[in-house]
């Protein structure tokens, strides 16, 4: 399992997807939580309307001609499926890492295994900052973590 917002769909979110698709493997199956409308507004900056952004993302898994079986779910919360669904690893950037604690926490509460969390490490900027949709919308970077001049 991976989830967000993904808008823009910038390096650091390829790097997400591209490692959950490892990790599930010709054999598993990956679902992809995706922000839905009304909960993708509490941030900070605009976001693209759901269809757009869940375009975006099949355009990029398509490229990947990943093996793996695959679905983008909606995501109306922090968790989304992840606290009852059964699946065995969830996969974050250091920014969602504590996300990923407490789903594990919440599945223990509700007697269910726990879950492998792999941690990426954020794809960083040319200035050695994270890449985030915050900075591209402000824009300081691009997609690829180039400065914008």
């Amino acid at each position: 399992m991976v989830g967000g917002t993904f808008d823009p769909l910038h390096d650091g979110h390829k790097r997400l997807l591209d490692r959950s698709f490892e990790i599930a493997g010709s054999e598993g199956y990956v679902v992809i939580g995706l922000t839905t409308d009304s909960f993708a507004s509490r941030k900070t900056h605009p976001i693209r309307p759901f269809s757009i952004r869940k375009e975006e993302l099949e355009q990029y898994i398509a490229r990947g001609n990943y093996p793996t079986i695959w679905i983008i779910e909606p995501l109306n919360d922090r968790f989304g499926t992840a606290i009852k669904a059964d699946f065995d690893a969830i996969v974050v950037s250091e920014e969602t890492l504590p996300v990923a604690v407490e789903i594990n926490t919440i599945r223990k509460e509700n007697k269910k295994k726990k879950v492998d969390i792999h941690q990426i490490s954020c794809v960083l900027a040319e200035d050695g900052k994270w890449i985030s949709s915050t900075r591209i919308y402000r824009g300081e970077i691009d997609a690829h973590g180039h400065l914008m001049h």
